[in-house]
């Protein structure tokens, strides 16, 4: 593979990592303020004076694309979630865990944007730089369970 073609390929993957660390903030703040009117807190979050100011437009886009998408399918991601997690409802998780969840469940496995071990990788990823000290292990044994009950041939 050529170095430029690497270059692409390493500056698509970095864009889209930052855009999922936005989106993973941007829900966890429509989480702790859901009275918030979604478009304007968006555009709030990512306009002028906000510390995403001065991302890259394709990580603006691909932020706005994810939240719009994971808050608009949250019901479905919560469902899914209570059919996997015992003992834990969506709104007693951490809010943080549950944003992420939420953000990689629609990414990965409702519109298959990326493919699942990716996703999954990308959330454990988040979840330790964001999270709480146990939100990697808790956010991949949520996931996991989400393969196993979705793909149960591939378990």
């Amino acid at each position: 593979m050529s170095k430029s073609r690497q270059k692409k390929i390493n500056h698509k993957f970095e864009s889209r990592h930052r855009a999922r660390e936005l989106a993973a903030q941007f829900l966890y703040s429509m989480d702790l303020c859901p009275w918030q009117e979604f478009e304007p807190a968006l555009e709030l979050f990512l306009g002028a004076g906000s510390p995403a100011e001065a991302e890259l437009p394709e990580v603006k886009d691909y932020c706005r694309f994810l939240v719009r998408g994971a808050w608009e399918r949250r019901g479905e991601a919560d469902e899914l979630l209570l059919r996997v997690v015992t003992g834990w409802r969506p709104e007693r998780m951490v809010s943080v865990d549950r944003s992420i969840l939420r953000l990689t469940i629609f990414e990965g496995f409702l519109n298959k944007e990326l493919p699942v071990n990716s996703a999954i990788s990308e959330a454990v990823e988040i979840a330790r730089f964001f999270g709480a000290d146990e939100s990697a292990r808790f956010v991949n044994g949520v996931l996991a369970r989400v393969v196993r009950h979705l793909f149960p041939e591939e378990a």
